[in-house]
């Protein structure tokens, strides 16, 4: 949230919103206005092991993986948002960098459906230091796996706290 301006209390505005500095410059209560920051850059972080390859007879856990990257990734081209991937195993398997437009998110969605990985183990701790080190501003992190690993818990950490990290269990 970001500042935007000042105006006139009106009624039913939030009391703890009052700026008490120009209220008692002018006599008359005013409010700060705060917008939320657009163009944020979302990262999405998909688990391509071979532990996706399951699932039951009406879907498998990738084509869901798949599934959730686009709606996401769709609902933050609504917002103005670039949208990056990281697609990991026990290595950094690809990396598409952000950007913006519907291309790009078609492109997106192209990869995770036709990609092959090519190790088949799963490393979380590895795409949450990649993220850090790589991605300098600030951005909203979704981690898209079934979490079939261990020792993960300190990059998780760090990880979320340079970014918004937002973890999705699939099972």
């Amino acid at each position: 949230m970001a500042f935007s301006e000042v105006r006139e209390y009106q009624y039913g505005d939030d009391f703890r919103n009052v700026d008490w500095n120009v209220t008692a410059r002018f006599n008359h209560p005013y409010v700060k206005i705060f917008e939320e920051e657009r163009e944020l850059t979302v990262m999405l972080l998909v688990d391509v092991s071979s532990s996706s390859e399951f699932g039951t007879r009406c879907r498998y856990k990738n084509n869901l993986i798949a599934e959730m990257a686009s709606v996401l990734s769709f609902s933050a081209i609504q917002n103005n948002d670039k949208v990056g991937m990281i697609m990991f195993t026990d290595r950094i398997e690809k990396f598409i960098p952000p950007k913006k437009g519907r291309q790009h998110i078609l492109r997106i969605i192209r990869e995770l459906i036709g990609y092959k990985p090519v190790n088949h183990r799963t490393d979380i701790s590895l795409p949450l230091q990649y993220l850090v080190n790589v991605i300098k501003k600030r951005s909203i992190a979704f981690l898209i796996s079934d979490f079939i690993d261990e020792g993960f818990e300190d990059a998780l950490k760090i990880a979320n706290k340079k970014h918004d990290l937002v973890s999705l269990w699939i099972y």
